[in-house]
């Protein structure tokens, strides 16, 4: 794998994530609970959206093949796309959204915060811009799972089994491979390991005020990232993110 194949393969991982975890919180858009949810969930989801245009479109940029970001969201199958396999989960409950965006603001946080110190200036500009964002995404899910999990007994309930179900896909945030490990040599990227304390730190404290129990499971799912196994729901979720285009091809509006 060359170098500008790595670097592109690591822009789709990233603009992938926040693309398909954009959709999946778009989907509460006029079903949220209350009105302030339904607001703030929307905007945590244009947020992500507007992220995947820049990571994708620095995609596109790389490979040089006249793809844009439209082109890498509209039209590639399931097998095509790089996103963990936490983000594709469906939202369940609001309980079980708030988990997922909260274990995933988590990572993503220190990601961020170790990309804006890339030596591709291209990258650390994106981060830096997406850091400030997400900076509101982690205190917004957190004191979200904190509220109900130390809430009613029956919202203390469905949070532990959301944190139980969606724990085993933790792992795979801090699984590096050849992409990973070639990114962080070259300093453009940060050593996912490395981020593994900082986010344990931050989760095992949000637990603590939650009054939620951190499962005792090591066993991580993968493959997502890869493209090598992505979950049953991944396909209906592009099932309905692509129609439009998929059914009248080539459309422009």
């Amino acid at each position: 794998m060359t170098d500008r194949d790595a670097l592109f393969e690591y822009l789709l991982r990233l603009g992938d994530n926040t693309l398909v975890l954009g959709h999946r919180v778009s989907e509460w858009c006029g079903h949220a609970p209350v009105l302030e949810e339904d607001i703030a969930l929307a905007n945590t989801a244009l947020d992500l959206i507007g992220q995947t245009q820049m990571w994708l479109g620095l995609a596109g940029d790389v490979e040089g093949e006249g793809r844009s970001a439209d082109d890498f969201a509209m039209l590639r199958d399931v097998w095509d796309f790089r996103n963990l396999l936490l983000v594709e989960q469906p939202n369940g409950d609001f309980g079980q959204t708030m988990m997922r965006q909260c274990l995933f603001d988590a990572f993503h946080f220190d990601l961020l915060s170790g990309l804006a110190g890339s030596t591709d200036d291209r990258i650390a500009a994106i981060a830096a811009k997406a850091l400030k964002e997400v900076t509101y995404h982690v205190d917004r899910s957190s004191e979200t799972v904190i509220g109900l999990g130390d809430g009613t007994e029956e919202s203390h309930r469905r949070m532990q089994a959301a944190l139980d179900l969606l724990w085993p896909y933790v792992g795979e945030m801090f699984m590096p491979d050849a992409v990973d490990t070639a990114l962080h040599e070259a300093g453009i990227a940060p050593d996912l390991p490395a981020l593994r304390a900082s986010f344990d730190t931050r989760i095992d404290e949000i637990l603590r005020q939650a009054t939620l129990v951190r499962p005792d499971n090591a066993y991580a799912h993968s493959g997502g990232k890869t493209g090598v196994r992505h979950s049953e729901h991944l396909g209906h979720l592009l099932t309905q993110m692509q129609w439009l285009q998929r059914a009248y091809p080539g459309a422009a509006w």
